[in-house]
């Protein structure tokens, strides 16, 4: 019982990484509803590789250096701030197209900036410093205990557990699968989803990539907070 609790609560905890609206979603959506699911699901496939590299990074201890070494952190901040700004202008590009539009395709580039944007995004990053590496720490979370003594024992999570590992991914996974399918899905309805999601894409990676320069700016001492 405990395995398959640790295994939801995994899943659980990949839908809370992949999920939440941010520069990575709206990649993935601008690819789904120009190039359809397929470049969608890549693009989902190059962030979640990206979570396995600091994965790999995590178990041999390397992600630690970024929290030791402000200055690294800073560097990757402000290239993944540069980068979003990038991809947004290439988004705008695809405001006056429609779904699937053979010129605007991005074929297998999707994975690659999904993948690039991802190794420098500091909420992925964030997330494996804290988070994931409380995960891979060996031990158990009575999840349930903290609400009320009458309910200790009824949800015990095992960190540390393979099953863990595997529901984060499959939660992961199950998300860059159905948010692709659902905003292609879209095509059957309207036309116009296309240029208002590439636009929406657009805002968001802006957005998100003038708030990262900023906070490597300030990280490096050239702007105050």
């Amino acid at each position: 019982m405990t395995v398959v609790t640790t295994l939801l609560a995994g899943v659980v905890f990949g839908l809370a990484l992949a999920a939440p609206p941010g520069p990575m979603n709206a990649v993935i959506a601008e690819e789904s509803v120009v190039g359809g699911w397929r470049s969608g699901f890549r693009s989902g496939l190059g962030a979640m590789t990206a979570d396995l590299v600091f994965l790999a990074l995590a178990l041999v201890g390397a992600v630690a250096v970024v929290e030791r070494v402000p200055a690294v952190r800073n560097g990757m901040v402000a290239v993944g701030g540069l980068l979003m700004l990038y991809f947004a202008y290439g988004a705008l590009e695809g405001v006056g197209g429609s779904f699937r539009s053979s010129e605007r395709s991005s074929g297998g580039r999707g994975f690659t900036k999904a993948f690039v944007l991802a190794l420098t995004n500091p909420y992925q990053i964030l997330f494996w410093l804290t988070v994931g590496v409380g995960l891979l720490a060996p031990g158990q979370v009575d999840v349930l205990s903290y609400a009320s003594a009458a309910l200790s024992g009824l949800v015990v999570v095992e960190t540390g557990s393979p099953a863990l590992l595997v529901g984060l991914f499959g939660g992961i996974l199950a998300w860059i699968v159905g948010f692709p399918a659902a905003l292609s899905a879209a095509e059957r309805r309207t036309e116009a989803v296309a240029p208002a999601v590439a636009a929406l894409s657009a805002a968001v990676l802006a957005l998100f990539g003038v708030y990262f320069l900023y906070d490597a700016a300030t990280g490096f001492g050239l702007a105050t907070v």
